[in-house]
């Protein structure tokens, strides 16, 4: 079956849409490839797409290096908000931007539900 375009950016754009304080997801292969975004205008979908693959490959690395095990997800920080890079199964990596008035916990909470919607779509 194949996987729907449409589909994938009718969730990410229903989840910044309907999630408090998300700016931007986008949906990208592991080697940096965009599937589907959302993202603000200004940003660049290949450059966030090849950024985000890279990060999450980088993190693995440094998860299996220290000893912690395999990464659930990369929390960036930084003085306007979060970006957050999680793995959506073997084919595709989930990154969030949202900004610093964000509740971390709602915000994880989001991006697990929307998570288990897009695994089904790339199923």
């Amino acid at each position: 079956m194949a996987i729907s375009t449409e589909k994938l950016s009718s969730i990410l754009q229903n989840f910044v849409t309907s999630t408090n304080d998300v700016e931007g997801a986008a949906l990208v292969t592991p080697d940096g490839l965009p599937l589907a975004a959302s993202i603000p205008g200004g940003m660049d979908e290949e450059r966030v797409s090849a950024m985000s693959a890279a990060m999450l490959s980088l993190g693995e690395r440094i998860g299996s290096e220290l000893a912690r095990g395999s990464v659930d997800r990369i929390f960036v920080e930084g003085e306007k908000g979060y970006g957050v890079l999680t793995s959506c199964g073997e084919d595709a990596v989930f990154l969030v931007l949202a900004n610093q008035s964000a509740k971390q916990g709602l915000l994880m909470l989001e991006i697990k539900r929307t998570l288990s919607e897009l695994k089904l779509l790339l199923a």
